[in-house]
């Protein structure tokens, strides 16, 4: 099969963005899984800055992806399933509007497709509460700082690393064995 020459790229927010970088990194298709802060008002933020919760940006993952091994709706599936689209400006115990449910579109396709499959999950009941994943624009896009990069890799044994991020791992891992890449 011939390789699209034209990757594509994705942003999404679900709640802390090692969690989702580590996951998304071992997917078939992904290039590249970078943390990220989007959709805020303040330029060149910090993580300190983000912390707040009063730079008006979430922690993301932006993912540059091989539409030829994976398409934007798996991607959104996965994303689903990483994180909790109910809960408003949280995940667990993190709390804030940095946290939030948030899919940042780069074109309408990608617009059309969020609200398509958050429609599906509302209709099917998918979730037991209603969800809350806003879908907006993509705006205000800032890489992480360079120690967020592959912080679950190089960070693992950490506290909070090895009580959500791990656990959180391992399910996925379980759940998408057959989306991952060979080693």
């Amino acid at each position: 099969m011939s390789r699209n020459p034209v990757n594509q790229v994705a942003t999404l927010g679900g709640g802390c963005f090692w969690c989702l970088e580590s996951a998304f990194a071992q997917v078939e298709g992904i290039i590249q899984a970078e943390s990220g802060y989007a959709g805020g008002h303040v330029a060149n933020p910090t993580y300190q800055d983000i912390c707040t919760g009063e730079s008006g940006h979430a922690e993301v993952v932006r993912l540059t992806y091989d539409p030829q091994l994976i398409n934007y709706r798996d991607i959104l599936e996965i994303y689903f399933s990483l994180h909790d689209p109910t809960q408003l400006d949280r995940q667990g115990n993190d709390i804030g509007p940095q946290y939030r449910s948030v899919i940042f579109f780069h074109n309408d396709e990608q617009c059309n497709q969020a609200a398509s499959i958050i429609a599906e999950m509302s209709a099917d009941n998918t979730w037991p509460e209603p969800v809350v994943t806003a879908v907006e624009e993509v705006s205000n896009y800032y890489p992480a700082e360079a120690y967020h990069r592959s912080y679950y890799e190089n960070n693992s044994q950490q506290p909070y690393c090895a009580m959500v991020v791990g656990p959180k791992l391992a399910k996925f891992k379980q759940n998408f064995a057959n989306r991952l890449k060979s080693s």
